[in-house]
């Protein structure tokens, strides 16, 4: 089995879980710009399994409960605990991003500033305590010299 797609690139998929799925989803479409790829629904208003895209990146994302994977998990609002990793995700407009998620709800933690190794960051966390920074720094294609 490979780790890589077809063009030999890997493949990496941020995953995580929320208690409001649903609202999740939404939010992160209006606030962040994900666009719905897939979402599976369950019994009771959860949510089995969701894709959603940004440009040609995605995250999976699903309501949070006590199955295997779940047990591995703590919930970031339980006020507990300490998020231990966040998404980077880059968009060409940090400041109007920026704006475009605290108008939607969400709580900036370090608004949009030039970054020493180049470009302009911004973080904040989404309504259930998840962390993500949005910059317009692209590893990939970046000189370093």
């Amino acid at each position: 089995m490979s780790n890589a797609d077809a063009t030999g690139s890997a493949i990496i998929i941020p995953a995580m879980r929320y208690r409001d799925a649903p609202r999740a989803i939404d939010f992160l479409c209006d606030a962040f710009g994900f666009t719905r790829h897939l979402v599976v629904p369950g019994e009771g208003g959860m949510i089995e399994h969701a894709q959603l895209t940004f440009g040609n990146g995605m995250i999976m994302l699903g309501s949070a409960r006590d199955d295997d994977f779940g047990k591995n998990l703590v919930q970031p609002d339980t006020g507990t605990a300490t998020n231990t990793q966040s998404c980077y995700i880059i968009v060409e407009d940090v400041d109007a991003h920026c704006e475009r998620a605290r108008a939607a709800g969400a709580e900036i933690t370090s608004e949009p500033e030039d970054q020493h190794y180049g470009g302009r960051l911004y973080s904040c966390r989404d309504p259930e305590g998840h962390v993500w920074s949005f910059g317009s720094y692209n590893p990939w294609t970046a000189d370093h010299g």
